[in-house]
């Protein structure tokens, strides 16, 4: 059993190896799992050190982080290092329940985005680009320079230091959890606030609504006011949790219902029905 005051650390050449490969999360970004596959590249090192003797193994966790993932990009190695640190836990303990990996990861994504979001897009961008756009309107090649090298120092230095913390803290955390017996409360808590994220996204992104008025005895009835007075982004939700369906059903593949949803929205469109 591992000490919860003994401090873990990852292997050095396999630490710098998911540190370089998580600046290319970005790089495989799609709409059908988003970040999964660049999050799955930084972290294959740790998978191959954790179930080298286990090829069935292996192929579960391959499948297992295959599944939709997206947030900050500075903020993953946080999220990396808990993973590797979970992953241990897994190969350690037959008991342990490994769908509470990827319930954790989505929990996570939410709440880390929003911090990722606020500090780097919020503040350290402009503040670079306003530095950066003042010395190229003097005429000084120290212009680009000065932006690149005050939006990546604070991001090389989060990334570095969360994936320490991500894996050394995560891993006193789960022999904690194990050990009290709360892993399942815990994965339980982390799956509401990962449906509740998911929520609050289909709220904040989709915004379908409906122009459709009438007329009735000289009054006129907007469609949308008495949707919203039953529920806010009603037909963003019901929209959702009808492509949702149809994505457990597994009769269509994505790019099916992807066209299958242009289709219907820009009929729809047309005759004014959704906006």
């Amino acid at each position: 059993m591992t000490n919860n005051n003994t401090k873990k650390e990852l292997p050095k050449k396999e630490f710098w190896s998911i540190f370089w490969r998580s600046w290319t999360v970005y790089g495989s970004f799609n709409s059908e799992r988003m970040e999964a596959l660049g999050f799955l590249y930084a972290i294959i090192p740790s998978l191959q050190r954790i179930w080298k003797n286990n090829s069935k193994k292996y192929k579960e966790a391959l499948h297992r982080h295959m599944q939709p993932f997206n947030m900050t990009l500075a903020l993953t190695p946080l999220v990396m290092g808990l993973t590797v640190a979970m992953e241990e836990k897994s190969c350690e303990d037959e008991k342990f329940d490994t769908s509470s990996i990827n319930a954790i990861k989505v929990a996570l994504m939410g709440p880390l985005s929003g911090i990722g979001d606020t500090f780097f897009w919020g503040i350290i961008k402009v503040i670079a680009c306003s530095l950066g756009a003042s010395f190229a309107a003097q005429g000084s090649f120290l212009g680009p320079i000065i932006l690149l090298l005050v939006f990546n120092v604070p991001n090389f230095l989060v990334r570095y230091y969360s994936l320490k913390i991500g894996y050394g803290r995560g891993t006193n955390l789960l022999d904690s959890l194990v050990n009290s017996g709360e892993m399942n409360l815990f994965t339980y808590i982390a799956g509401i606030v990962g449906v509740a994220s998911i929520g609050s996204m289909v709220a904040a992104w989709i915004g379908i609504t409906s122009p459709l008025s009438f007329t009735i005895s000289g009054s006129g009835i907007a469609v949308q006011e008495y949707l919203d007075q039953l529920c806010p982004q009603l037909l963003s939700l019901v929209t959702t949790l009808l492509i949702y369906s149809q994505l457990k059903r597994g009769k269509l593949s994505v790019m099916q219902l992807i066209f299958i949803i242009v289709i219907v929205a820009f009929v729809l469109g047309v005759f004014g029905i959704i906006a």
